[in-house]
């Protein structure tokens, strides 16, 4: 009798175990479906053209493949998993490209993260190449720690890890870089 019991016993555990883990794996299952939920993009766009305007002159238009808009997040922000190509106008409107693979932008710091084959091309023939490049909104500033190239209209180039600039390219702050430098001005 007190080895039927013991048995009985054991068997007791053994089922109500099993019955706590197989209840823990859909409780789990929904845990990740509530997560997946909460992170999904409160809209969706294809084929974007935006024109961004200020006292009724055109200051940008943003083109995109896709635009997912996460506004309804903590840190709201909103990404461009296919890239990016921007065209903005100076006050001469001349304008001047940025190209990203990938481009994200915060709402809350106003940084735009621009990756994957980074190029921005001035209006009088400046290049940049990098892989990475942030743009800070606010202040008007470009950086990177990325291996970047800047290639002036002279010909002339600078290269290395780590740059910031202005956003009209008449501050350039680097790191350790090397290069030709055609005409100083």
């Amino acid at each position: 009798m007190v080895i039927l019991l013991k048995d009985s016993l054991v068997a007791l555990v053994v089922v109500s175990a099993v019955a706590l883990l197989f209840s823990c794996e859909s409780n789990f299952k929904e845990v990740q479906r509530i997560n997946s939920v909460a992170f999904s993009p409160s809209g969706e766009a294809d084929n974007v053209d935006l024109k961004y305007t200020d006292s009724g002159k055109i200051k940008a238009i943003l083109v995109s493949p896709k635009m997912l808009d996460y506004s309804n997040a903590k840190y709201p922000f909103t990404e461009f998993p296919k890239g990016i190509h921007v065209t903005l106008f100076d006050e001469n409107q001349k304008k001047s490209f940025v190209d990203s693979d990938y481009a994200i932008t915060y709402a809350k710091t106003d940084i735009i993260d621009l990756q994957g084959n980074v190029k921005i091309t001035s209006s009088d023939g400046k290049l940049l190449q990098t892989e990475q490049l942030y743009y800070d909104q606010k202040n008007e500033w470009f950086f990177t720690e990325k291996h970047f190239k800047y290639t002036d209209e002279a010909g002339g180039y600078l290269e290395g890890p780590g740059v910031d600039f202005s956003k009209d390219f008449k501050v350039f702050n680097m790191q350790k870089s090397s290069g030709e430098v055609t005409k100083l001005e």
